[in-house]
């Protein structure tokens, strides 16, 4: 069970950034049309007194500038000791949180009906006792699957030549007794004998790894804490390689584990110099090369050793030595390496190709040359083809090459027709195949599971995601089309909608937007948001810069000096939708994380043109945040913002259009921010200060917080639990666009 390490990256980014996970049913049919939803009042929620966050003025100086921000102190000074043991939250912050959270609850307390009707609607969509299609791995299948009523994944197998199944992990045994509990990295030894996993029982993304052994169904002695992202076994399985996290919780040095041995005796393999890269390590899909990638933001160098190394007389190699701005993964076709880069002035990426006993610039020579307009995303590597996935005019395809070669000679594309889909990979383990499996889906259209033989081109379909609840495609229609920003570029935006409208005129809806790290947010399928659309609300997303659903330089001009550009495009978009007819005033946004900080930035921008505000885990503390060197994501963020310790120019931008520092004296629509008290990406205070400063500063509202007290940044791991988190959101949503949910309406209708 085990990934190349550029096939990882990309399933990582799409899992990332897709939208929705789960679901269950159904649209109104026509007979329940009326011309306008239920218009809210300016507030569709009770006028209740909210609590005050005691002000306790800081003064920061920078540059010469002096800021006083009232409400410092609710970051905690053991802050780190909080990540990994709750319960020490000094008890006056705890004291604002408990707070905050019994005055949601106050205040939307009408909606939890509808909270109840939404969950058992998007658990209605999921069938629960699913799992994905069995995949091969030597002698295995394997495959993941969930039992009834479940909440954490269980992986199985059984002989590929046949046999009985075997449960080699049950989360759900595994969880008992845990508030929080997620598990991830699941790698067999190379003999399929024993199971590496890591898991989280406290939300702050450090993981323990374990090791079982699948013959008894023990756990080995091996415990090793603190780690980030997943175990890579030796090639002899006695000893597997991890990423040790450093006191300030960064992914900092590279260590080997012997089985037996105490962790202490572990050996350092890699460790990195520099604050701002991190480090990963993956292994090459045959099984003979272990990579450790170091990157910042912007500048990437990998290293690589065999597998079957003699580790007393090693040290990983370097396939080039980092340069500024030039980024470069490397993967294995069997004989070289494929490395993927931006190197030359490749803005959009391309493949090149270098001998393993040779590997530095000097020897890479163009495999797949960049070419205009498509952005070369990531590669696979198998014994015979390459699967090269890129993108063009926001929309994503995979293009099939025969492995080896100075050139790449092209096989097939394999095609889709309709307006806007998603293409992810499925479970693809083995090197000596000519099988592809990935997953097809679009935001009408359940994930579609294929095996697709790179050879024939014949596509086999393995899998269709089913709807217990039911699901009829035609009952939707996907618009995809461009608005023009401010300044003339063209915004890309996907927008879900029923076939026929529940009211008349322009449609209340949702508008969601990420626009940072180069992410692209793909046209997918969601149980989840049929709940909105199936109440009448179009769902859109807008493909704004500082994402990458144009390429490469849609995300350049969407970072550090453009980094505006995010903003105003949002806003262009919403302005556009209500303008043109497609959106009802008063549209509700949506963002999470860096997209938080978009929904901040846009509110303050035009806090007139919005009907509510849902930020999740939102990034809006910008200016003390990326000041402060101390925080674990600090460092690497400098290149994607700025460094406002060093530049006076950069903490002035930056201070424009922080959504902390930037809350103007208007009135606001009401806003929903949720956090999580371990998050170590965005840490709880964020939110917690952004909610007191609006309170105090603007008018309108509420401002509310919700504030998982046992969870992270993902918030809770657990299926169902998922589910009740997305629930208060969408029900706060579908109050903000005044959209009646009436109970007296019959349950066949819905």
């Amino acid at each position: 069970m085990t990934l190349t390490s550029t096939a990882r990256r990309a399933l990582s980014a799409t899992l990332a950034a897709t939208l929705c996970a789960c679901g269950a049913p159904v649209a109104p049919g026509s007979e329940n049309r009326q011309k306008e939803p239920t218009v809210a009042a300016k507030s569709p929620f009770p006028a209740t007194e909210a609590p005050a966050t005691p002000a306790r003025d800081a003064r920061i100086e920078q540059h010469g500038d002096v800021r006083v921000d009232p409400y410092a102190w609710l970051r905690a000074e053991n802050w780190r000791e909080v990540l990994s043991k709750p319960e020490t939250l000094p008890d006056d912050i705890r004291a604002v949180l408990d707070a905050e959270n019994a005055y949601y609850e106050t205040v939307t307390a009408d909606l939890e009906p509808l909270r109840d009707r939404l969950y058992a609607e998007m658990r209605g969509r999921i069938k629960e006792n699913d799992g994905t299609p069995p995949a091969p791995d030597g002698p295995w299948l394997y495959w993941t699957a969930y039992r009834e009523g479940g909440e954490h994944p269980i992986v199985k197998r059984k002989p590929r030549e046949g046999g009985a199944d075997q449960v080699v992990f049950d989360g759900d045994a595994e969880a008992a007794g845990s508030e929080f509990y997620s598990v991830r990295g699941f790698r067999t030894s190379p003999d399929h004998g024993l199971l590496a996993y890591a898991e989280d029982r406290v939300g702050s993304e450090s993981y323990t790894v374990n090791v079982r052994d699948l013959t008894t169904g023990a756990d080995l002695a091996d415990a090793v804490p603190d780690v980030s992202g997943a175990p890579v076994w030796r090639a002899d399985g006695k000893a597997f390689y991890y990423v040790d996290r450093d006191e300030d919780k960064r992914p900092r040095r590279v260590k080997r584990h012997v089985l037996g041995e105490p962790v202490e005796a572990d050996r350092v393999i890699y460790e990195e110099p520099a604050d701002d890269f991190f480090v990963g390590v993956s292994k090459s899909l045959d099984g003979q090369f272990i990579f450790i990638g170091s990157s910042s933001q912007t500048t990437s160098e990998v290293r690589f050793f065999r597998a079957d190394a003699d580790e007393e007389a090693f040290a990983p190699r370097l396939v080039a030595a980092r340069d500024n701005g030039v980024e470069y993964d490397v993967d294995f076709d069997g004989e070289a390496f494929l490395i993927l880069t931006n190197a030359d002035g490749a803005e959009e990426f391309k493949i090149v190709r270098a001998p393993v006993d040779n590997p530095g610039r000097e020897a890479w020579t163009d495999w797949l040359p960049a070419e205009d307009g498509v952005f070369v995303r990531f590669l696979v590597a198998f014994k015979d083809f390459v699967a090269v996935y890129t993108s063009k005019d926001a929309l994503p395809r995979i293009t099939l090459y025969k492995s080896g070669g100075a050139a790449a000679a092209p096989v097939r594309e394999i095609a889709f027709d309709e307006a806007a889909y998603s293409i992810g990979l499925g479970a693809n383990y083995e090197f000596d195949t000519t099988t592809l499996r990935f997953i097809y889906e679009s935001p009408t259209r359940p994930d579609e599971t294929f095996d697709y033989d790179m050879a024939t081109g014949a596509r086999t379909l393995i899998k269709r995601k089913e709807i217990p609840s039911g699901h009829d495609a035609d009952k939707y229609v996907v618009e995809r089309f461009r608005v023009t920003a401010r300044d003339g570029a063209q915004v890309p935006v996907t927008l879900l909608r029923l076939a026929e409208p529940i009211f008349d005129g322009p449609q209340p809806t949702l508008l969601y937007g990420y626009g940072s790290y180069g992410a692209a947010i793909p046209a997918s399928f969601s149980t989840n948001v049929l709940s909105l659309v199936d109440r009448g609300a179009a769902y859109a997303i807008a493909h704004i810069r500082g994402g990458s659903a144009l390429g490469r330089s849609w995300y350049l001009d969407g970072k550090l000096e453009t980094k505006i550009n995010t903003f105003t495009d949002f806003v262009d978009v919403a302005d556009a939708l209500v303008k043109e007819g497609r959106a009802r005033p008063g549209l509700v946004i949506q963002g999470g994380s860096a997209g938080g900080l978009l929904v901040g930035a846009a509110v303050n921008l035009r806090p007139d043109l919005f009907g509510g505000v849902v930020g999740q885990v939102p990034f809006v503390d910008v200016v003390n945040t990326i000041s402060d060197a101390s925080l674990p994501l600090t460092p690497p963020e400098w290149e994607e913002w700025g460094n406002p310790i060093e530049s006076a120019t950069d903490y002035e931008r930056i201070k424009s259009w922080s959504p902390y520092d930037n809350i103007a004296a208007a009135d606001y629509p009401p806003i929903f921010a949720t956090g999580g008290l371990t998050d170590y990406r965005v840490t709880y205070w964020e939110p917690a200060k952004w909610v007191a400063r609006l309170r105090a500063t603007a008018t309108g509202g509420p401002f509310l917080l919700r504030m998982n007290m046992a969870a992270g940044h993902a918030g809770s791991a657990a299926r169902f639990e998922r589910l009740e988190e997305r629930a208060h959101a969408y029900a706060f949503t579908l109050a903000c666009l005044g959209i009646a949910d009436d109970d007296e309406r019959d349950d066949g209708d819905r």
